[in-house]
């Protein structure tokens, strides 16, 4: 599918690059003069071969309206965009890789609300509602919804579980007697590992947040998230417990607690492969397989299937991460882009040439460059709900602080209430 599939009046702003349609808003006046060549500027976090991606994503917009588009990535988004936005010299366009930030800018008027650059029905057709609110800040667009990560996936060696007779678990208590079976059989059920540097703690919060979607269900985890009910709640303390009766079981864990303390979360896979497995399950996001040793085969030596729910009237919720566009400058160029950005089109490109999943509903699954990878797009446009990580949504001194280091110092051996007071006292008062 072609930029050209662009409704017109989209693909005429971008041509034309009238000032009219950009109605409202900042009119930016950098680039080149009133007839020269236009541009328009992104900030991101992708680099590496992973730019290379976006930028190939890119190209037919390009192609399509003479604009440039100027791409710089960083791994210091967090910190170089407020400089640059309070400096005066924001990009066009930032590519952000959690919600929480954009919603800053967005209440601060800095970052700019997406209006008519895309109709309703456009979104509609594009997005599931989820994803949708996902942009929303106090109910108006400001974002658009690009790359996703889907976390609630178990990673499992099919020739394992063949040679064995274990069958993949559709349900929570499935999963529980697969894991019984497995330790009966004189295995370790779970591969699980927290250790990741100064990011320690992450890989648990991911769990909690999953089981919290499980057995509380979306609306308390939104409640949880926005501290519209404390973190030493009964439904937050109950998904801890769920996460420590896997976590805290060192016939459950490889290594028990203290492997998974001091296990790499990248090394910690591993032990699903080889003759003999050390273990024969690992929940982790889709991420995971650049971590995979390299003569393992998708779908042949690893494959995946959905962290089962736990309570009926919750069904299959999915915990994801991702980035999202948003506008700082209204211009026709950003405008353009934006519109550009809800087509498939650059989804596709970018999940053709592997690495990516979209949340996209027009994407067709074919476009996935193998089995493993289109399963993964399937599992996250089944999804019943929808819920961003949790830890990105919080203030930064909880999601990525007391949250962190209190899942680390549960998983030790430290008194759960002790844990979640200490969480609850912390998150700021404003």
């Amino acid at each position: 599918m072609r930029f050209n599939s662009l409704k017109p009046v989209y693909l005429l702003c971008a041509l034309s690059l009238l000032t009219a349609c950009a109605p409202g808003g900042d009119s930016s006046d950098k680039g080149a003069g009133e007839n020269g060549p236009k541009s328009v500027s992104i900030l991101g976090v992708v680099v590496g071969e992973q730019q290379e991606k976006l930028e190939a994503a890119l190209a037919p917009f390009e192609e399509a309206t003479g604009i440039d588009v100027v791409y710089e990535g960083t791994d210091a988004f967090a910190t170089l965009l407020p400089v640059q936005v309070e400096s005066g010299s924001a990009p066009d366009v930032a590519m952000f890789p959690q919600p929480g930030l954009m919603q800053d800018f967005a209440r601060s008027g800095q970052l700019k609300p997406l209006g008519d650059a895309i109709d309703d029905a456009t979104l509609a057709e594009a997005y599931p509602q989820d994803w949708i609110d996902l942009g929303k800040v106090d109910d108006e667009l400001y974002g658009i919804w690009y790359r996703a990560s889907v976390k609630s996936l178990v990673w499992y060696n099919p020739k394992s579980f063949a040679a064995l007779g274990y069958e993949v678990p559709g349900t929570w208590d499935e999963l529980t007697a697969l894991s019984d079976k497995i330790i009966a059989d004189g295995g370790t059920p779970w591969c699980l590992g927290m250790e990741s540097g100064d990011a320690t703690g992450w890989v648990g919060t991911d769990w909690v947040e999953d089981l919290m979607l499980r057995t509380a269900g979306p609306e308390v985890y939104d409640q949880w998230t926005s501290h519209e009910i404390a973190f030493d709640a009964a439904p937050v303390k109950a998904a801890f417990e769920q996460f420590g009766k896997i976590a805290l079981d060192s016939e459950q864990v490889l290594g028990g607690s203290v492997g998974v303390i001091s296990t790499p979360f990248g090394e910690s896979p591993k032990g699903l492969f080889g003759d003999n497995p050390q273990c024969y399950l690992h929940r982790q996001a889709n991420f995971i397989v650049t971590f995979l040793p390299e003569d393992v085969e998708l779908g042949e030596d690893v494959a995946v299937f959905p962290l089962p729910g736990i309570k009926e009237e919750f069904g299959l919720p999915i915990l994801v991460a991702g980035d999202v566009f948003g506008m700082f400058n209204d211009t026709p160029e950003a405008r353009a882009l934006m519109a550009y950005l809800a087509t498939p089109e650059p989804h596709e490109i970018w999940a053709g040439l592997g690495g990516f999943i979209s949340p996209h509903k027009q994407v067709s699954t074919d476009v996935y460059p193998d089995a493993v990878t289109q399963q993964q797009a399937e599992i996250l446009a089944n999804a019943e709900t929808v819920r961003f990580d949790g830890s990105d949504l919080m203030p930064g001194s909880i999601g990525t602080g007391t949250f962190w280091s209190g899942i680390v110092d549960y998983v030790g051996g430290a008194d759960l209430d002790d844990v979640l007071k200490e969480i609850e006292d912390s998150w700021p008062e404003s």
